[in-house]
């Protein structure tokens, strides 16, 4: 290909994303474990939910019939409460005080809401007819045992975990986390805490590249910081090898500076280049490539950058590796504008911009005035990213556009 040319972004996602192989290896792990792992197999109910039929309501379980016509007097014989039914069988003018999640007992098949009941001793007069069935929630309203109700790739959220409780599993299989590698470069980097130089800087990409692989739900390996020498490079691709990682990220040096030197690393180590610049702002230089079966990715230095080219190309080949099947050609969501932009140049602009909804529930979308790809603060007050493509023209407040939500925890 020629290197001189740089990929547009659609067709760098799908390169990025065929290289990809859903994960395979599965893990057994607790339910209190398996929040937003995914899961590996289809899960099928052990049990059937409600396993025989309960009350929806505290009052008595009767039979309709009797209540038909009124005036009515019935005879109170039992209780029955949830984990301690009435073990007896309603005959003809009986009823049983029964209490929501309770088995209906043998012969009801109403319950009569306690509201509608004149309670006397052992005789109620019920104030109201009720129709057979009424407020009884049968066997199986849920589900069935064998029914198949959560499907290999579902990330688990509290309700599916819930679910799968409810179907009685303990243990439930999911996908292994992917490993995914990140190797900080450069001289002038020194961790937070470190004694630092006058010409060096805070090392911050990291922090953020493993947090979005977390939430991705991938398994982030710091591998330090490695110097601009050839050495030190070969070191810290080593340390991937050594960790087993399924995607190794750099971070800074993938430009053609002299002391940008990581591909040059990356290609000693064996790494067959898939490219290097793609027509886009911020993250114009980016590497793609694999060593063996691991993917590549070597991401810019400027924090910004770095992090756009995160969400935009790291999530998504997390999300292929778990099986996932995300959009190469198209991202993020419908919006407007918040304000006025100015017509864009050749490449895929992300813009940082603050979201709010207006009525109607349609996303506004408003840049942020500055834009630099070194300013980590402007980026921690954007909410997402306005997709401006390359050419667009001039547009107004109010114009239609399309968004890319920056990942935030739910939990």
């Amino acid at each position: 290909m020629d290197e001189q040319k740089p990929l547009s972004v659609a067709e760098a996602r799908a390169r990025i994303l065929a290289a990809a192989h859903a994960m395979t290896d599965v893990e057994r792990v607790p339910l209190e474990e398996a929040l937003s792992r995914t899961l590996a197999k289809d899960l099928a109910a052990r049990r059937t939910q409600p396993p025989i039929s309960v009350s929806a309501m505290d009052g008595y379980a009767l039979r309709a019939g009797d209540v038909a016509t009124l005036p009515a007097q019935l005879k109170l014989i039992g209780e029955s409460a949830a984990g301690r039914g009435f073990s007896g069988r309603v005959g003809s003018k009986e009823c049983v005080r029964i209490f929501t999640g309770a088995p209906v007992p043998a012969g009801a098949d109403a319950v009569l809401m306690q509201e509608y009941v004149k309670a006397d001793g052992a005789t109620i007069t019920p104030l109201k007819t009720v129709p057979p069935g009424d407020f009884i929630r049968q066997a199986g309203l849920d589900f069935s045992a064998g029914d198949v109700l959560l499907r290999a790739g579902t990330k688990l959220a509290p309700v599916e975990l819930a679910l799968a409780a409810a179907m009685a599993h303990a243990v439930i299989p999911v996908l292994r986390r992917p490993r995914v590698a990140i190797l900080a470069t450069g001289d002038e980097l020194v961790r937070p805490g470190e004694a630092i130089g006058a010409h060096q800087i805070v090392a911050s990409n990291a922090y953020a590249v493993a947090g979005y692989v977390r939430l991705a739900g991938g398994e982030p390996i710091d591998l330090g910081i490695a110097g601009d020498t050839l050495t030190a490079l070969e070191a810290g691709i080593a340390k991937a090898r050594e960790a087993k990682a399924d995607v190794l990220v750099t971070l800074g040096g993938a430009s053609v500076g002299d002391h940008d030197l990581v591909k040059s690393a990356l290609a000693k180590e064996g790494m067959e280049l898939g490219f290097w610049r793609i027509a886009m702002r911020p993250g114009k230089p980016l590497i793609h490539g694999r060593i063996g079966t691991t993917p590549i990715l070597g991401l810019p230095g400027n924090p910004v950058s770095a992090i756009v080219c995160t969400v935009v190309f790291l999530i998504p080949l997390i999300e292929a590796l778990l099986g996932g099947h995300p959009n190469a050609d198209e991202m993020g969501e419908a919006a407007v504008l918040g304000a006025a932009m100015r017509a864009n140049d050749w490449r895929q602009d992300f813009v940082r911009a603050t979201l709010s909804t207006r009525a109607g529930g349609v996303s506004v979308a408003t840049p942020l005035n500055q834009q630099d790809s070194s300013l980590l603060r402007v980026l921690a007050q954007a909410d997402g990213l306005i997709i401006r493509m390359p050419h667009a023209p001039e547009a107004k407040a109010g114009d239609a556009c399309r968004i890319l939500r920056l990942p935030k925890p739910t939990i």
